[in-house]
C-alpha cells in the first residue's frame, strides 16, 4: 500500500472507531472491528483502488465485523439461556438491528477524553491514545517506548478491560467536568510529545515518531476546539520546541546544548506557526502554562543567538508560570532563567528546596542543573561531582556521554 493511502487510514481510523462505539458502546469490541476493517483495506485497496468515501466504506466494513461478532455473542448467550430458562420469550436477547452507524458526526473528541478516563492509569491513557486516537499498532507503540511489544499489549489490553468494567460509556463528560478532563487529554498529549523529544532511556537522544504523532493529536484537537487558549498554546510549544531538532545532536548522535545550537538550522515555518498560534491564543484566551511555556520557547526562538536572548523576559514568565503551575520541573527551569539574568546565586538559591522534595532528589536534571550553574559560579570541583552524578542517574545514553563530557571538561579540580 502506498504511503498516502497508509496516511489516510491512519487518519480516518479515530473516526471510524469513534462511529462504532458511539453507536454500539462497546469499546473494546469496536477497537478490535476497525482493526479488521483496515486489515481488509490494506490487503484489498491496492487491488481496488481507494474508494471515493473511505471514513463511509470502513465504517460498513467494520460495523458488519462487528455485527457478526455480536450476533455470535447472542447466539451463545440464548443457548445458555435457553437451557436454563426454557420459558423466556421469543425475542430474549436479539441481535441487533443490521444497520451502520453514521459517519457523519466526528466524535474524536469524545474518543481523546475516553482514552484519557482518569480511571486509567498514565501508562495506559498514552498506550490507548497512541492505538486508537493516533492509529499506530501495537509494536510501533512499544519500540517507541523501548518495552516488550507483550508489555504494552498489556496496557492497551488492561485499559479496554477498565473501560468495560466500570461500565465507562462513550459519551462527553457533563459540562462540569469537561475542563478537567480536557486537561488530562493536554497532559497525556504533553507527555507523548516530552518523551518523543527527550527519551528517558535508550540509545537515542529522540524518537522522532512520538513528536510528530502528538503534534498531529494536537493540531487535531485544535481543529476541534479553535477557541481553547491553552490547547493553541500546547500546540504551538510542541511546534517552536520542536523546531530545534535538526541542531540538537550531531551526526554521531552527541547532544548539543541550547546554547550551543546551530539556531540557521531551526525550522523557522514551525517557529512562526508557533509564534502567530500563541500570540493569537494570548490576546483572546484566558492565559494558562502552555500558552506561558510557548511564549517561553517563542523567545528562545526569536533570538538569533544565544547572547541575544531576552532573559529578563523568560525570567519574568517563569515567575508567571510559578504561580499558575507550580511545580519542580518549573522551578528548575526557573532557576536557570533566574542564574542567567541575575547570576548563578540566584539560580542556585532556587535549587536548594528540591534537594528535600522525594519528585527531584535523585532526579539526574536537579543535578545536571546545580553543577552548570556551579560551573558559572567558578566552584568547577562541585560542578565536576554534579554532572558525574547526573551522568550515573540518567538512563539516557546520549545524555549520559553529554554529562560525563562536561565532567571531563573540568578535569580533576578540587571541589
Amino acid at each position: 500500500m502506498s504511503g498516502d493511502a497508509e496516511e489516510l487510514l491512519r487518519r480516518v481510523a479515530p473516526q471510524v472507531l469513534a462511529a462504532l462505539a458511539r453507536h454500539y458502546d462497546d469499546f473494546e469490541l469496536a477497537e478490535d472491528a476497525v482493526q479488521e476493517a483496515l486489515l481488509v483495506a490494506a490487503t484489498r485497496w491496492p487491488r481496488t483502488g481507494v474508494p471515493d468515501d473511505p471514513r463511509a466504506w470502513l465504517i460498513t466494513v467494520a460495523s458488519r465485523r462487528m455485527l457478526d461478532h455480536l450476533r455470535s455473542d447472542a447466539a451463545r448467550r440464548r443457548r445458555e439461556a435457553a437451557v436454563a430458562v426454557r420459558s423466556l420469550p421469543g425475542d430474549f436477547l436479539a441481535p441487533p438491528a443490521d444497520t451502520a452507524p453514521s459517519g457523519d458526526r466526528d466524535d474524536t473528541l469524545t474518543l481523546l477524553l475516553l482514552c484519557c478516563h482518569p480511571a486509567l492509569t498514565p501508562p495506559s491513557q498514552i498506550a490507548l491514545t497512541l492505538r486508537a486516537v493516533g492509529g499506530l499498532t501495537t509494536a510501533q507503540i512499544a519500540r517507541a517506548f523501548l518495552v516488550p511489544e507483550a508489555t504494552m499489549a498489556q496496557r492497551v489490553s488492561r485499559a479496554k478491560q477498565r473501560i468495560k468494567a466500570d461500565g465507562i460509556r462513550f459519551t462527553l463528560p457533563p459540562e462540569s467536568e469537561r475542563a478537567a478532563r480536557l486537561g488530562a487529554v493536554l497532559h497525556v498529549l504533553y507527555l507523548i510529545f516530552n518523551e518523543g523529544y527527550t527519551a528517558s532511556s535508550g540509545p537515542d537522544l529522540q524518537r522522532g515518531e512520538l513528536t510528530e504523532e502528538a503534534i498531529r493529536l494536537a493540531r487535531e484537537l485544535h481543529r476541534l476546539l479553535p477557541d481553547d487558549g491553552e490547547i493553541a498554546g500546547l500546540l504551538a510549544l510542541m511546534l517552536l520546541t520542536d523546531a530545534r531538532r535538526p541542531s540538537r545532536t550531531l551526526a554521531d548522535g552527541t547532544l548539543v546544548p541550547l546554547a550551543e545550537q546551530d539556531r540557521t538550522r531551526w525550522d523557522r515555518a514551525s517557529i512562526e506557526e508557533g509564534v502567530a498560534l500563541v500570540t493569537r491564543a494570548l490576546k483572546r484566551a484566558r492565559v494558562g502554562p502552555y500558552q506561558v511555556q510557548a511564549a517561553i520557547a517563542a523567545v528562545h526562538a526569536e533570538a538569533d543567538r544565544a547572547r541575544d536572548t531576552d532573559w529578563r523576559q523568560i525570567l519574568a514568565l517563569y515567575r508567571l508560570l510559578d504561580r499558575l503551575a507550580p511545580g519542580p520541573m518549573v522551578t528548575l527551569n526557573h532557576a536557570v532563567a533566574a542564574a542567567m539574568a541575575d547570576g548563578p546565586g540566584a539560580g542556585l538559591a532556587l535549587l536548594a528546596p528540591l534537594d528535600a522534595d522525594d519528585r527531584t532528589a535523585r532526579h539526574h536534571r536537579l543535578h545536571a542543573v546545580r553543577a552548570h550553574l556551579l560551573e558559572m559560579a567558578g566552584d568547577l570541583g562541585a560542578a565536576r561531582e554534579g554532572y558525574l552524578m547526573a551522568a550515573r542517574l540518567t538512563t539516557s545514553v546520549p545524555e549520559q556521554r553529554y554529562l560525563q563530557t562536561r565532567a571531563d571538561r573540568l578535569g580533576d579540580a578540587s571541589p
